[in-house]
């Protein structure tokens, strides 16, 4: 019988550092990571789409998670991106992860209907990956049927966590934690402007970009029993989850920005192609990010 996977609170979503040759500043990732870790995270996920992956060479791909891995060594897991253009592709990617040692893995393939899924899942399953997690993503809709998700769940052992990012996803978490009586570790994703929604259905992990120890904080006062402090806390930062939520690429120049400001990065340089972020962006940005590091200071201090 299988037992819920032990992966809860803040897993992070690592941003990609770029020199400025373009090529990645694999000095910078190790010191997120630290810093992550000092915050308290679960875990890591690279790369995925805030690691703006699909602008990376697979190469750089193996090259990223292998610095995660020797800057976690151990501590925490760290989960695989194998989002690939085919299972073919999925595969060669999984097979490389596991050679770095690298046994955790995030699965996301296209849909065209049940059957295909099912076969698609079931060949990458057989991977030899230790635990795998699969991505539930849909932009405009609920995503994967929770019976299909079920029966994955009850036939492969070694899938133990699921990642939604459906619209809505509050739903979907009540759902499948019903169905698998609480068994599959259930993460949230995109929908982070949900989040005390997220940790009152029952979500066992969360998966955002950035603000470490802000993140943290909030989940800690969920587990510790208070709850309207951890609420207190979600609503100072909404307005940076406004601003950065408009879009995936807005969310990246944040991030990075933020990671820039707070010395963690030496630089926000993104990849092409990339939507522009403009004075504007910019300045609104740097009163956000200001905001950001206040509290941030605040938790280190003890007073939040």
């Amino acid at each position: 019988m299988k037992h819920l996977y032990p992966l809860y609170g803040i897993v992070t979503v690592l941003n990609t550092p770029f020199r400025k040759d373009h090529g990645i500043d694999f000095k910078a990732l190790g010191q997120n990571v630290e810093e992550a870790i000092r915050a308290g995270v679960a875990g890591f996920l690279v790369p995925a789409m805030a690691s703006e992956v699909r602008r990376l060479s697979n190469s750089e791909r193996f090259s990223m998670v292998d610095c995660v891995l020797k800057s976690v060594n151990g501590r925490v897991p760290v989960f695989a991106g194998t989002a690939a253009n085919s299972v073919a592709e999925s595969k060669r990617l999984m097979k490389s992860y596991l050679s770095l040692g690298c046994a955790h893995m995030l699965i996301q393939l296209p849909f065209d209907n049940r059957d295909q899924f099912r076969e698609d899942f079931f060949e990458l399953a057989e991977s030899g990956a230790e635990v795998i997690m699969l991505q539930d993503w849909d932009a405009n809709g609920y995503g994967l049927a929770d019976e299909l998700i079920l029966e994955l769940f009850e036939k492969i052992p070694e899938f133990r966590c699921l990642k939604v990012e459906t619209a809505p996803a509050g739903v979907k978490y009540s759902n499948i934690l019903r169905l698998t009586d609480g068994k599959l570790n259930v993460s949230g994703g995109w929908a982070v402007m949900q989040l005390p929604e997220a940790f009152r259905r029952g979500v066992h992990a969360f998966m955002p970009t950035g603000m470490h120890w802000i993140y943290t904080r909030i989940h800690n006062l969920y587990r510790d029993g208070n709850p309207k402090a951890a609420v207190r806390l979600f609503h100072e930062i909404l307005p940076v989850l406004a601003f950065s939520n408009q879009h995936l690429d807005i969310s990246i120049h944040f991030f990075k920005r933020l990671l820039w400001k707070q010395g963690v990065y030496p630089a926000p340089i993104v990849r092409e192609p990339i939507l522009p972020f403009d004075e504007i962006h910019r300045e609104t940005a740097d009163q956000l990010i200001e905001k950001v590091m206040e509290i941030e200071e605040r938790i280190k201090n003890c007073e939040l």
